[in-house]
């Protein structure tokens, strides 16, 4: 298959490219190749690109810049997305977008399916939920697949983040009160190729395995990197005051996924252990 790739160039974008080169034809696209916001620019370049699926990665992902600027995280992340659905209606392919846990409002208490009720706490959360009404709405046989707290080689993320902090700091303060699943973007990458080979389509979660608080994540983190000598406070989301709200549970429920592939991901911290293992050179 072919397969154009929007934001080929991200932290999940790259991941997806270097996957989809062993079985697939994949093409990448990133920012200044063509706006996402203009509409006809996106209906000819799709045109002209003749895929057979659009994997649409691009996207405001900066959780509190959303909440700062909520009007671009809307127009990027709810019309850029429509925009990109229409072109493929336009096109005749088909369509996934990645989303997020963060569409929920973590009050559940358990794992999240499919179908339960949406209620996002940030402008981050309701502007990618509002892309997701704006892809299913224009093309119905589209796949959204909602997933959670990446990390990869690729780009900033949380365990860069707390490495970053050995040799400066011997204290650290997590927040212990979010829980959700950090997932690998190489397994995530993986499970958007099986989906799209499946045909997939509707609301799918993608996950690691197992769950966290981003305290239990930053203990594992520099454990599994055989740090020592530095001690993890757990703290509250309150005392962290950040500007956009957090879900307090967000873990995504697979069991969709795995009936669609027949395939189950492996848990968050073997992921988090390949990846250091390869940050190290091991």
């Amino acid at each position: 298959m072919k397969v154009l790739v929007t934001g080929a160039k991200g932290m999940l974008g790259t991941d997806l490219m270097e996957r989809l080169r062993s079985s697939h034809q994949p093409v990448g696209v990133d920012i200044g190749e063509f706006d996402i916001l203009d509409a006809r620019a996106v209906v000819e370049y799709v045109d002209g690109a003749r895929p057979d699926w659009v994997v649409h990665c691009a996207a405001m992902t900066n959780v509190d810049g959303c909440e700062r600027e909520p009007d671009k995280a809307h127009r990027v992340n709810a019309e850029g997305a429509g925009n990109i659905a229409r072109a493929c209606l336009n096109a005749g392919c088909r369509m996934a977008l990645l989303s997020t846990d963060y569409v929920y409002d973590g009050r559940k208490g358990s794992e999240y399916n499919e179908d339960d009720p949406v209620g996002p706490l940030n402008e981050y959360g309701r502007s990618k939920l509002a892309g997701e009404a704006e892809v299913l709405a224009a093309l119905p046989g589209a796949l959204v697949i909602r997933t959670s707290w990446l990390f990869g080689k690729n780009g900033p993320n949380f365990i860069e983040a707390i490495l970053a902090q050995v040799g400066k700091k011997d204290k650290l303060s997590v927040v212990a009160d979010q829980v959700g699943s950090p997932t690998g973007t190489p397994d995530l990458a993986d499970a958007v190729v099986r989906l799209i080979e499946a045909g997939g389509s509707g609301v799918v979660h993608v996950s690691n395995g197992g769950s966290c608080s981003w305290y239990e994540y930053a203990v594992k983190v520099l454990e599994l990197a055989g740090v020592q000598g530095v001690k993890v406070r757990p703290i509250t989301t309150e005392e962290l005051a950040r500007p956009a709200l957090r879900p307090a549970y967000s873990v995504l429920s697979n069991d969709r996924y795995e009936r669609i592939t027949g395939h189950r991901l492996r848990r968050w911290d073997e992921a988090v252990k390949e990846y250091i293992g390869l940050r190290k050179g091991i």
